[in-house]
């Protein structure tokens, strides 16, 4: 017998059964990870076929608005330098009264663009800023052409919002870009029941007042102070422009940019982002008021459209009012000023704000006001323009309110 044999002959021999107890536990481990895997699957599957069912419904309640054949000699796009093209949208507030709910402040009627904000998103999707458009500023609107293919005519100083009365939505675009030179990309229109809805869809917006609201004429009530406004409310606070504004429209467009903003702050935050609940509630919420363009016709084009502001810092998104004056002839109209030339030249040219542009901007950052401000904003604007004013990066957005800032922003019944 040789050495190998003579080992062998030590080792201790299997007890029966042994084998086929580690066999049966392999097997029932095999089992239970196929039991997991076949659930993780199904779980997967599940919440696919979940979501794309909820996407097809939200895509069904979708108003969508073909709009390119009635414009008319359409500005060309500059070719910029960046991985992406910059994008104008424009944002269109409707002021109709038809629907439920709507008829709040004590006024009836309506039909025109109760708010307009053109909103410019960089190549880089680093740089965002809106700008509102003041609806009483006087413009030579251009002649539009209806949906059936007839002729609006234009007219010589006439109230910028007519346009989106006289023809809706095309007709708002094609006075802008005939205007500016400014070629719109997208637009979007809501009305007062959507604005309700998106804010409760969101949990409410923060917003501060620095006087209480009671004006039993609008049954407008209002506290002072910071507070968290639900949809009801925060359309009662955007519309008020008696109490919290002496200059009337004026202020109310200031109001609705820091509402906007802390809008924005709020959907863009980990803490919306990660409740499935909101984000659908918005997202429904958006779909069932919201009439948009062709190129927007879904919601994975108008997710995709949002998904490209993630590298957008808060502090780097903007809101601004187009440059503008009283009119000599009728104090109760404005007329936007050359700097508002110097405001297109920099959107056709894709470059952020100017130092003078961007005096009183709120931003995204920091839109209620006080002296918390954004731990990760950026010092400054990196990119400057060389064609009309010096680099924005040698002055920061945090710097602390002057006195006639504050006194400006009291007067349009914002908090210092």
């Amino acid at each position: 017998m040789d050495d190998d044999q003579d080992l062998s002959t030590d080792r201790p021999a299997p007890r029966p059964g042994r084998r086929r107890r580690e066999s049966a536990e392999r097997r029932h481990r095999r089992t239970v990870w196929r039991v997991v895997l076949i659930s993780q699957l199904c779980l997967a599957l599940l919440t696919a076929g979940t979501v794309a069912v909820a996407y097809d419904r939200l895509d069904s309640g979708l108003e969508v608005q073909d709009i390119e054949d009635q414009l008319m000699n359409r500005p060309e796009k500059k070719e910029v330098e960046g991985p992406k093209e910059p994008l104008n949208i424009l944002v269109l507030g409707t002021d109709d009264r038809g629907c439920e709910g709507c008829a709040i402040d004590g006024e009836s009627g309506g039909g025109g663009s109760d708010t307009t904000l053109l909103i410019h998103v960089s190549a880089d999707r680093k740089d965002a800023y809106g700008v509102s458009l003041p609806r009483d500023a006087l413009v030579d609107r251009p002649d539009c052409m209806a949906e059936d293919g007839t002729v609006i005519p234009g007219e010589e100083l006439a109230m910028f919002n007519t346009a989106f009365a006289e023809g809706g939505a095309a007709c708002t675009v094609q006075t802008l870009e005939q205007l500016t030179g400014v070629l719109i990309d997208h637009y979007v229109t809501v009305n007062f029941n959507g604005f309700v809805d998106m804010v409760d869809a969101v949990g409410g917006v923060e917003v501060c007042l620095p006087k209480e609201v009671a004006d039993p004429k609008t049954k407008i009530y209002l506290d002072a102070g910071t507070q968290v406004l639900d949809g009801e409310d925060a359309l009662k606070y955007v519309r008020e422009r008696s109490v919290l504004s002496a200059n009337s429209d004026i202020g109310r467009m200031k109001r609705q940019q820091a509402f906007i903003a802390s809008m924005v702050n709020k959907v863009v935050s980990a803490g919306t982002l990660t409740r499935p609940d909101r984000v659908y509630g918005f997202l429904k919420a958006a779909t069932g008021s919201l009439t948009l363009d062709a190129d927007l016709d879904s919601l994975s084009r108008l997710a995709d459209l949002a998904l490209q502001f993630r590298e957008t810092g808060l502090s780097d998104i903007k809101f601004i009012s187009v440059p503008f004056e009283a009119y000599e002839p009728d104090p109760n109209r404005l007329v936007w000023t050359d700097e508002a030339d110097k405001l297109w030249t920099r959107i056709k040219r894709d470059k952020p704000l100017s130092p003078t542009l961007r005096e009183g901007a709120i931003n995204a950052a920091d839109p209620v006001g006080g002296d918390d401000k954004d731990p990760s904003a950026s010092p400054g604007d990196a990119s400057g323009g060389p064609d009309d004013e010096p680099s924005a990066s040698a002055e920061p957005d945090d710097d602390a309110p002057t006195e006639e800032e504050r006194a400006e922003a009291l007067a349009n019944g914002l908090c210092a």
